[in-house]
C-alpha cells in the first residue's frame, strides 16, 4: 500500500476530529488501485484523516479482522495508476517509530473526484 493523510512531511501529527462509522460491508474490495480508509487496530471506528492506495490486491485487508471489521474502500483510481507505481518505488527509511517512510517527501498536488452518473445518466447511451 501507499499509505498517507496523517502526518505532514516533517512528521507532525494532522488535527482529526472523531473517528467516522466503518463502512467495509459496502461491497467494494481492496485491489489494486481502490482507495481506502487507513484505522487504529482494534478500534473498527477510528478511521480519521488517513487514507491508503492499494497497489496490489489485499484481500486479507477486507476480511474480518480481530477487531470485527475489515477495511472501507471508498473509490479507486481512474487514471496515474503509475504515479502510484512511482510513488512504491521511491526509497524509504526508517524515522523514528514509522518504517516505510520516503527519503524525500513526497507529495500528492492534484485528486479530481468524480462522481458516479446518476440513474438518469446512467439511461443516455
Amino acid at each position: 500500500i501507499v499509505q498517507g493523510g496523517g502526518f505532514t512531511a516533517n512528521l507532525t501529527p494532522k488535527e482529526v476530529g472523531s473517528g467516522v462509522v466503518n463502512e467495509w460491508k459496502n461491497g467494494l474490495k481492496n485491489q489494486r488501485g481502490t482507495i481506502a480508509m487507513a484505522r487504529f487496530g482494534g478500534l473498527p471506528d477510528s478511521a480519521t484523516s488517513q487514507f491508503y492506495f492499494n497497489v496490489m490486491d489485499n484481500p486479507a485487508l477486507d476480511q474480518r479482522q480481530r477487531d470485527g471489521a475489515g477495511y472501507a474502500v471508498f473509490g479507486h483510481v481512474v487514471l496515474g495508476m503509475e504515479v502510484l507505481d512511482t510513488i512504491r518505488s521511491v526509497p524509504t527509511h526508517r524515522v523514528d517509530r514509522h518504517a516505510d517512510m520516503p527519503q524525500e517527501p513526497v507529495h500528492l498536488n492534484r485528486v479530481i473526484r468524480i462522481d458516479p452518473p446518476t440513474s438518469s445518466e446512467d439511461k443516455q447511451d
